[in-house]
C-alpha cells in the first residue's frame, strides 16, 4: 500500500455514542475515504479483530483507536491482547482516552501501544485531533500490510 493513496480500514473501539459520532463526523468533514467500523466494548473489539461471530466477514483493521475505560473487557486488557497475538500485534493502536493519568499512560506504552492521545474536552480541538491522527496514520505513515 502506498503511503495515503489507498484508504484505510479503522477500528473505533469506543463506547462512548458521542464521542463514536464525533470520530464519524471529523472523517467525513475531512473528506476521509477510510471506512471506520465501530464496536462499543471489549468483547465485541476482539470478536471484530479475530472475525468471530457477527464479524466472520470483516476486514483487519490498519489502524484501531482504542479508549481505555470500556465495559466488559477493559481497553487496557484489550491492548495486552492485542500485542500479545502474533497475529494482530503489528497492527497500529492509538489510545484515545479522557484518562490523563500518569499509571495510564505508562502501563499503555508498556504494553505497546503505538500512541496516547487524551480526548480534548473542546469539540474543535477534538475534531482536530481526529483529522490530525488521521493525516498521521492514514497519510503519513507507511502501515503493515494486511494479511
Amino acid at each position: 500500500m502506498d503511503i495515503g493513496t489507498e484508504p484505510i480500514e479503522i477500528l473505533l473501539v469506543e463506547d462512548n455514542p458521542g464521542d463514536a459520532r464525533l470520530v464519524q463526523e471529523a472523517l467525513r468533514e475531512s473528506g476521509s475515504r477510510n471506512t471506520l467500523h465501530v464496536v462499543a466494548d471489549g468483547e465485541e473489539a476482539m470478536a471484530f479483530l479475530q472475525r468471530r461471530g457477527d464479524h466472520t466477514g470483516e476486514n483487519r483493521p490498519d489502524l484501531i483507536l482504542l479508549d481505555l475505560n470500556l465495559p466488559r473487557k477493559d481497553g487496557r486488557q484489550v491492548l495486552e491482547d492485542i500485542k500479545r497475538d502474533p497475529d494482530l500485534r503489528s497492527i497500529p493502536v492509538v489510545v484515545l482516552t479522557t484518562s490523563s493519568a500518569e499509571q495510564d499512560v505508562v502501563r499503555s506504552y508498556d504494553l505497546y501501544a503505538n500512541c496516547y492521545i487524551t480526548k480534548p474536552e473542546d469539540l474543535d480541538q477534538y475534531l482536530t485531533v481526529i483529522q490530525t491522527i488521521e493525516d498521521f496514520w492514514c497519510a503519513t505513515v507507511k502501515l503493515p500490510p494486511r494479511h
